[in-house]
């Protein structure tokens, strides 16, 4: 007999009773609810438990293929004889091998100007025992340091006299140029010349290094320059002079250009034919047309 049963042969009121009844009942379904939920968990974690044995094992157990002890055995005499053969040789071989050398900083070019820089200590007395302090060597350090393009001004000034007897004005010549009456000295130019051809820098990133300084070079001024140092190279003359008439055929007097934007086709192109002749009567024919 369960307690409802006996709570049922009591004066207790049917109402309360019944109300008993569905709470009862209700608590029976939750623990039923809650018992499956724990078994559906306990199945969850044993399926879990195995398939991580599986796999560890097939991660980190025996591979079939691996020799079993017996099969081993049969090798180790093969294995024994094989290292006693090597450690022979290896002690055969007796001749050393030099020592290397240590892979250090390489050395500073000996021609580069030094600045010396002497830290000497605060006091020439011993902080120990107060005597006076003996040279007895030196320690040396070097470090590379660089002095970037610094832009300066040539200004040349020629005083002008005069004669009171004749009223004759005498002033120093100009000094020469490279450019007559041209704002950029001989160093400048070759600075940009050198900038331009041995470090293949474009003229507008020469504007750009000018200007962190305050310099303002414009870039057609730059290319002025570029184009007066190039006419002052007699390497160039004589190397034209060198070459002759005849040997210059089909020299191209239009090169290819830029094409316009929106535009990727080929421009045409002329060139001009030379034969050889006298100078006086030329042979020349012209012919154009669209590159392929």
């Amino acid at each position: 007999m369960n307690l409802l049963d006996q709570l049922a042969q009591t004066d207790i009121d049917p109402a309360m009773l019944a109300q008993v009844r569905a709470l009862f009942d209700q608590q029976q379904a939750s623990l039923v609810q809650q018992q499956a939920q724990l078994a559906e968990k306990d199945f969850k974690i044993t399926a879990l438990t195995h398939e991580l044995a599986y796999l560890k094992r097939i991660r980190y157990g025996k591979a079939s293929e691996v020799l079993t002890g017996e099969q081993r055995s049969l090798f180790e005499e093969a294995v024994d004889v094989d290292l006693a053969a090597i450690e022979q040789e290896l002690e055969n071989q007796t001749s050393v091998k030099p020592a290397s050398k240590r892979a250090g900083r390489k050395a500073l070019p000996p021609e580069l100007p030094r600045i010396e820089h002497r830290h000497e200590p605060e006091s020439c007395a011993c902080g120990q025992c107060g005597a006076n302090l003996v040279k007895i060597g030196e320690d040396v350090s070097e470090q590379l340091d660089v002095e970037p393009a610094r832009f300066f001004v040539h200004r040349h000034i020629r005083p002008q006299y005069a004669c009171r007897a004749c009223e004759t004005v005498t002033a120093a010549p100009v000094p020469p140029a490279v450019i007559d009456g041209g704002l950029a000295a001989p160093g400048l130019l070759a600075w940009v010349a050198a900038s331009k051809y041995l470090d293949h820098l474009p003229l507008y990133r020469i504007e750009q290094i000018a200007a962190r300084q305050g310099v303002p070079l414009a870039r057609s001024t730059l290319a002025q320059w570029i184009g007066s140092v190039h006419a002052c190279m007699p390497t160039k003359r004589r190397c034209a002079s060198s070459i002759p008439a005849a040997a210059r055929l089909a020299r191209p007097i239009c090169g290819p250009t830029a094409p316009a934007h929106g535009r990727t086709g080929h421009p045409s192109s002329s060139s001009i034919t030379r034969k050889a002749g006298p100078a006086s009567t030329p042979a020349t024919s012209f012919k154009t047309g669209a590159a392929t």
